[in-house]
């Protein structure tokens, strides 16, 4: 089990760094005006999506064949608030594809202003997911 965890959370923590650098790229597109730069900045956040999409698929995986082993159907309540704010977290990043295909048609009407608040919702919910762990609070 403890190898297990151990992938959990490599890949939590791999897929989390793609969640907060993609909104950042976001950033930097909304301000951009040189052409090179914005379709560098494209092609960069398009991979970062791609890959940290495979990454997120592997912490789902870990993280539910940990529950399974270790409580079952019989999963404690905090367990289902730390599920809650996963699926926050899945939302967030899949929200972030369609802001991608609107800076790669070159229609996004966002500021860098509003990216950078964007930016760090995920901080928020990845502080209640680890809180909710570590202090199992119910």
């Amino acid at each position: 089990m403890l190898w297990i965890k151990a992938l959990h959370i490599f890949f939590v923590i791999a897929w989390m760094a793609g969640v907060f650098y993609l909104p950042r790229i976001f950033v930097n597109l909304a301000m951009e005006t040189d052409k090179a730069s914005t379709a560098r900045l494209l092609v960069m956040a398009r991979k970062l999506y791609r890959f940290s999409m495979w990454l997120s698929v592997f912490a789902v995986v870990f993280g539910a064949i940990l529950v399974w082993m270790q409580y079952g159907a019989q999963m404690p309540h905090w367990l289902h608030a730390k599920l809650f704010f996963v699926v926050l977290v899945i939302g967030y990043h899949h929200a972030c594809g369609p802001i991608l295909k609107k800076f790669e048609k070159g229609v996004n009407t966002r500021s860098h202003k509003w990216f950078r608040v964007f930016n760090e919702l995920p901080v928020f919910l990845l502080l209640a997911i680890v809180l909710l762990v570590v202090v199992k609070p119910f």
